[in-house]
């Protein structure tokens, strides 16, 4: 007779290892990333140079009308950046979290609750900081709560992939997690509080056009040319609802077969036996994504003049003022704290070699917020607004505050812990 298992009762490391896909993931992505951030801040420094140097161009161009009406679809070329391009960023973002479910750290409630709960941390405490500053204050607008909570992909993965190379795989992968899970509660967010009106005939159909898309992918076998049509037909319902049309893509990359074993019931055999669906299709979507649609999203948002008046202006206005705040102080503080909760109140602890420090490191890369920041202040406020002008001051601002202290805080980590190895878990 077999004896029965004995419970593992021993202590769990935070960000001791990797599962395989979990690797995988990190790894891709650090690869594309880095060459995404560049881009992106191209697109930023661009905007700002277009819009300082040739105001009225930069204008008449961001705001031509372009698409047909009956659909709904007369949008100004900066919506169709916002609300079209970045419907494919978050369509990567959505074969990301599928990924990360199926395969890698969000698999297992025990390595899933610790970047999960340091996402939450690292949005709640901005948020707190945020409207502790407008709430109270003259002209202060507390709608924009939402803006300094969010975590940019790109950027944060490219200063890390720069200043990170002597920090442990697992904590460069903790950052990646924690990003995706920031990205799922800002599509959250965007799609309950940022919606004012919806149009549930439309949503429902949007609903059936993105069932009908994970048919054809998983039972169905439908050719691209089925499957691309389907997925704007989603596209255009939900745009329609007056859902943002971003929630989309997200719904879209949820669905795809995310797993090895998932594709293979789907008979969609890759040449490695090893890959996804959801692992291909990020292959071939994601230099789209990076390399083009998040870079002119960021040439139509971070356009604003520059001029003392503007920035004085924003560092008078209470939203720019807890925008900074928010993602400077707020990102690293609520992540280190959760991080601290759950190894306070839990059986985990971190990994040898890791100290507090390098999750505070971490947690100051964390306020690079550029991308679904300047989206959310856009909803928040409206494009063309002044307090929609002060954020994007604000959001550069904080960003590269927050790349200059994590990468700084993360550069020092890495050489402390190559000179003084034992010294480096403090």
């Amino acid at each position: 007779m077999t004896a029965p298992e004995t419970p593992d009762t021993s202590p769990r490391r935070l960000f001791a290892a990797l599962t395989p896909g979990g690797e995988r993931n990190f790894l891709d992505t650090l690869r594309s990333e880095s060459a995404g951030g560049r881009l992106l801040l191209l697109g930023a420094a661009a905007a700002l140079l277009w819009a300082n140097l040739a105001p009225d161009s930069y204008e008449r161009v961001s705001e031509t009308v372009v698409g047909p009406a009956v659909l709904h679809l007369d949008l100004t070329v900066a919506a169709w950046a916002s609300d079209g391009l970045l419907a494919i960023f978050f369509f990567v973002v959505g074969l990301e979290l599928a990924r990360e479910l199926s395969v890698g750290e969000l698999r297992h409630p025990a390595t899933a609750v610790v970047p999960v709960v340091a996402a939450v941390g690292g949005m709640a405490v901005p948020a707190v900081l945020y409207l502790a500053v407008n709430l109270r204050a003259t002209g202060g607008a507390p709608e924009g709560w939402a803006v300094p909570t969010a975590t940019d992909i790109a950027f944060a993965v490219a200063v890390l992939a720069l200043v990170g190379r002597g920090l442990p795989p697992a904590l460069r992968a903790f950052l990646l997690t924690l990003a995706v899970v920031d990205d799922l509660l800002a599509i959250v967010v965007i799609g309950v509080v940022y919606t004012d009106t919806i149009a549930l005939g439309y949503l429902a159909a949007g609903a059936g056009a993105v069932a009908l898309f994970a048919l054809g992918v998983r039972r169905l076998r439908a050719p691209w040319w089925v499957l691309v049509p389907l997925a704007v037909a989603a596209w255009v319902l939900v745009h329609a609802s007056g859902v943002h049309a971003t929630i989309a893509g997200v719904a879209l990359g949820l669905v795809v077969p995310a797993s090895p074993a998932a594709t293979r019931r789907a008979r969609r055999l890759p040449a490695d036996p090893d890959e996804s669906l959801a692992e291909r299709w990020e292959h071939r979507w994601r230099p789209v994504s990076a390399g083009v649609a998040v870079p002119v999203f960021a040439l139509f948002a971070a356009g604003v003049p520059l001029s003392a008046a503007a920035v004085s202006g924003a560092l008078a206005d209470p939203v720019a003022q807890g925008v900074v705040l928010g993602l400077v102080v707020g990102k690293p503080l609520g992540i280190l704290a959760a991080t601290w909760l759950v190894s306070r109140f839990t059986r985990a602890g971190l990994a040898p070699q890791l100290g507090w420090a390098d999750v505070g490191a971490v947690g100051m890369l964390a306020g690079i917020g550029f991308t679904v920041s300047l989206l959310v202040g856009e909803l928040a406020f409206g494009a063309g607004s002044a307090h929609d002008e002060h954020v994007v001051v604000a959001v550069l601002v904080a960003s590269a505050l927050a790349a200059a202290l994590g990468g700084t805080a993360l550069a020092w980590r890495g050489r402390r812990r190559s000179s003084h190895p034992a010294a480096a878990d403090g």
